[in-house]
């Protein structure tokens, strides 16, 4: 009989984190879910639809000065997640602290949100605005790399494609319910809930408020599900041995899983991509298919909505057919409908609707399935140290797809002659995707190779 031939990369550390958990339940998996959806206005409304526009409106500066400045203060943020996130995560390995660090991380992250009451609508408010949105940010980032980490608490080997996908959809479910509630109840009309009126910013602040209040009440469930693990007392280690010891995982990942290094840096490419189609999809909709600002908001909350169903109903094909295959085939999906959309840039709002809503279909899936493929190689004692990892390689190339937003559009503009040539854009967003699906096919499926 012929000895099967192990792969390459395979290695034998022992179980995966992923391997060595019990079964669980839908209750908990369902409060372990509450925490995305709990989390969620931070990142949109605070991020994206909401506080990001009130801090970059007339009322702190002129345009120009308030978007560099956040501009700036975003970088920075990123900057800090890139340095920390490794580090901080393998120091809730260590220490086996990981669901009480998330605790007091989602507790500070309530409180940051609703601290943004005091930024007034005045230009000596704006960089105290823009640093609590900064630390926020960071605050928000290091809980997700310990909320990662927490997955094998709910899901197994067989089940961790549809627990991922059903966290991640609940994100976008929780995020846009919260967003709606706001919108018609105190930005949008001229006297809102509690006599809010837009008088002194106070529709938005208030809302800032809520926000905080929102992430403080719907996490509970999961810190009623969690619990940290008896693991070995491991002796503290220094800030530098802390670097030195991130950078010695990287040489043994490189020396005994490679394709686990393959695949963070192919993510980290393909999940920049999918960022852009959120990050410049109402930019497109209202700059080249003519949708106005009402019309771009009712969008946003249809594309959430069918990204959230999407991304659960994805989580099970995940589970059936690998995490792998659904990447690819979301990113293969996104390239042929962005490239689409670019084609029929002049058919107007009802050809948008349809292309950014099928667009919205993969968006989801892809990330889910990303982190379901990670999950499924760490072994015990690493979940942190490897998502922080994982955070740490998005932010170093989340600069590409911006820039190959804008590279696009200018190039549009020299070949073409036309003013309006933002829908070269989407070639930008679509080249980052292709590459992301190019790097992505080589690299192996989580049955060849563990993570050492």
């Amino acid at each position: 009989m012929t000895t099967p031939t192990v792969p390459a990369d395979a290695d034998a550390a022992g179980p995966t984190a992923l391997d060595a958990a019990g079964p669980t339940s839908k209750r908990r998996i369902l409060a372990w879910g509450m925490w995305d959806w709990g989390s969620q206005p931070f990142n949109t409304v605070i991020t994206t639809f909401v506080f990001s526009v009130y801090i970059t409106s007339e009322s702190f500066g002129g345009t120009n000065a308030t978007s560099t400045a956040l501009a700036i203060s975003t970088a920075v943020a990123g900057l800090f997640v890139a340095l920390l996130a490794p580090v901080l995560g393998q120091n809730s390995d260590r220490t086996g602290r990981t669901v009480r660090n998330l605790r007091l991380q989602t507790w500070l992250l309530a409180g940051l949100s609703a601290s943004l009451y005091v930024v007034r609508p005045d230009p000596a408010f704006l960089w105290v605005g823009l640093g609590l949105l900064a630390v926020g940010s960071v605050v928000s980032e290091i809980a997700g790399v310990n909320y990662n980490a927490t997955i094998d608490q709910v899901a197994t080997g067989r089940t961790v494609g549809r627990v991922s996908g059903f966290g991640w959809g609940m994100g976008y479910l929780g995020g846009i319910l919260v967003l709606l509630a706001l919108y018609f109840l105190l930005i949008q009309p001229e006297v809102g809930l509690f006599g809010v009126s837009d008088a002194d910013g106070m529709d938005i602040r208030v809302s800032m408020l809520l926000c905080g209040l929102w992430t403080l009440v719907f996490t509970i469930p999961a810190f009623l599900v969690l619990r940290d693990r008896e693991r070995p007392r491991l002796p503290r280690v220094g800030v530098a041995a802390s670097y030195g010891l991130v950078w010695a995982s990287i040489r043994g990942l490189w020396s005994t899983s490679r394709h686990t290094v393959y695949f963070l840096l192919a993510s980290a490419l393909f999940r920049d991509g999918l960022a852009g189609v959120f990050a410049f999809g109402a930019v497109l909709a209202a700059g080249t298919f003519g949708l106005s600002a009402g019309d771009v908001i009712v969008f946003g909350a249809a594309a959430n909505i069918v990204a959230g169903f999407a991304t659960m109903g994805f989580g099970l094909l995940d589970d059936r057919i690998g995490p792998k295959r659904v990447i690819l085939i979301s990113l293969g999906s996104l390239v042929v409908l962005g490239l689409a959309i670019f084609v029929l840039h002049d058919g107007g709002p009802t050809t948008f609707w349809v292309l950014g809503l099928l667009m919205t279909v993969f968006v989801g899936p892809a990330q889910a399935a990303s982190r379901s493929f990670l999950a499924r190689l760490i072994p015990e004692g690493k979940n942190g140290e490897i998502f922080g990892l994982y955070a740490t390689t998005g932010r170093v190339v989340s600069f590409l797809s911006p820039a190959a937003f804008g590279a696009a559009i200018a190039i549009g503009a020299l070949l073409t002659g036309e003013e309006n040539t933002q829908y070269w854009g989407i070639l930008g967003i679509v080249l980052i995707l292709a590459a992301g699906f190019v790097v992505m096919l080589p690299v192996k499926e989580h049955g060849e190779h563990r993570v050492g």
